[in-house]
């Protein structure tokens, strides 16, 4: 070699879109790296060496700049360690016109030549510039090509009812790249469905889940967005949604096409909207068990003013229309002071220790097996615990403990039900040993 020719340090850069077949003794990557290889040799005459780094991408779209041995290139082209990159084709180097633009601009800035070993081609002149705007755009082009080919093969599949890989959902597993029942998961997805048609509530359905201990698939327990995204995704009903358009599936459904429809008539209503409607359709917290002092029964009923409800309970002779006279009956109470005034008495008698031990008493009637301690921790989860039910399941749990509310002019007197709040004792207690026993 003469001593004046300079010295050009040479970049093989390889690359290839998907890791297939990488694994292979001699692939793809090494194909292209020693054809770069052996046109480095051929020009030694030129002053070209090839640098010992070695920059191969391999599993790596051509469409981005995200790439790890890119990133190395760039990085020690800016540090002035390489004079020319080499590659089988540009397209090895990307694929977008618009990314390639920025790569030469960085060339250009640090004067280092690019070359195609395949295509021949000089990025220092206008010709040259023009050749490399030309075969980059027809690589883009092919790239947009493969692209919509891929996007129509899924479109091809999914209208085939062909389930196309992602995350599997609870209640599936994949065999031969189908979707098969898990029976013991389709349980948990049909629970779902069950309860929020039940409830009309997402926060009442995942209450209840949890009581209940029902898990996702990797163990942990549902919230709110795991019911929503359950009670939406079609493949529960048999079905393949793609792109707004929904198809007949290959495998078999889990949730029944009627209970589906039910759900999803819920669905319809906005959650505000349904919350509202379920307040107001629940049932009156105490109708049935509020008296006046002259032993007849208060009646609910409500009348709405400027837009919002009142509710009340009323005597019987307000609603007959005899409400002369002063002989101390209660003829009109608020439904919404009296419920509180209510709940807030039960839910400090449920702390008194003369009812913790009356209850346990009452318990080991029909459960010998079970300690006051287990009574005191029942009864101390079920106060806190009050604020979080749906008012169906309070008015429920009202009508097991409160079993007569008699209103006067001196107050409420309000009257427990021992045996009830022992029942309801029992079922948490056996709530709290299945969940332990789930756990463990």
């Amino acid at each position: 070699m003469p001593a004046t020719t300079k010295k050009l340090r040479c970049a093989v850069y390889t690359r290839k879109s998907t890791d297939e077949g990488l694994d292979k003794e001699f692939n793809t990557l090494d194909a292209q790296r020693e054809a770069c290889e052996a046109y480095v040799a051929s020009q030694r005459a030129e002053g070209w060496v090839l640098v010992r780094d070695r920059y191969d991408d391999g599993g790596f779209s051509g469409g981005t700049l995200e790439r790890p041995a890119l990133k190395r290139l760039l990085a020690d082209i800016e540090a002035g360690l390489i004079d020319v990159i080499v590659v089988y084709k540009i397209d090895r180097l990307s694929r977008s016109l618009m990314d390639f633009a920025k790569l030469v601009e960085t060339f250009e800035a640090h004067r280092v030549t690019f070359v195609s070993v395949t295509q021949s081609f000089n990025t220092t002149t206008s010709m040259g510039r023009l050749t490399l705007n030309i075969l980059l755009s027809f690589a883009q082009f092919e790239r947009e090509v493969i692209g919509e080919r891929i996007r129509d093969k899924v479109t091809a599949s999914k209208a085939r009812g062909m389930w196309m890989g992602g995350k599997v959902p609870l209640g599936y597993d994949v065999r031969d790249r189908k979707l098969v029942v898990n029976e013991a998961e389709a349980a948990r997805v049909q629970r779902v469905f069950e309860l929020f048609v039940e409830t009309g509530s997402g926060v009442e359905t995942v209450r209840r889940l949890q009581a209940e201990g029902v898990t996702a698939k990797s163990g942990r327990p549902l919230d709110k967005g795991d019911v929503y995204k359950f009670l939406k995704l079609r493949t529960y009903v048999g079905e393949v949604e793609h792109k707004g358009r929904v198809f007949p599936g290959e495998h078999q459904a889990i949730v029944p096409r009627d209970l589906w429809d039910r759900a999803h008539a819920i669905l319809q209503v906005s959650p505000r909207s349904r919350g509202g409607q379920n307040r107001q359709h629940a049932p009156a917290l105490l109708q049935g068990l509020i008296y006046g002092v002259d032993g007849r029964a208060l009646s609910p009923t409500h009348c709405v003013r400027r837009g919002r409800l009142y509710r009340y309970y009323v005597a019987q002779r307000v609603l007959k229309g005899d409400a002369d006279g002063d002989d101390g009956i209660v003829r009109r109470v608020s439904a919404a002071e009296i419920e509180t005034a209510v709940v807030g008495q039960v839910r400090a008698l449920l702390r008194e220790p003369e009812v913790v031990a009356g209850t346990w008493m009452a318990a080991r009637a029909s459960a010998p097996e079970i300690s006051e301690r287990e009574v005191f921790d029942a009864l101390h989860r079920l106060e806190p615990l009050w604020d979080e039910l749906f008012p169906a399941e309070q008015a429920r749990i009202v009508r097991t403990l409160v079993e007569r509310v008699v209103v006067g002019p001196a107050g409420a007197d309000i009257r427990l039900r021992i045996e009830g709040l022992a029942g309801l004792v029992r079922d948490l207690a056996q709530e709290t040993t299945d969940a332990l026993r789930a756990a463990a």
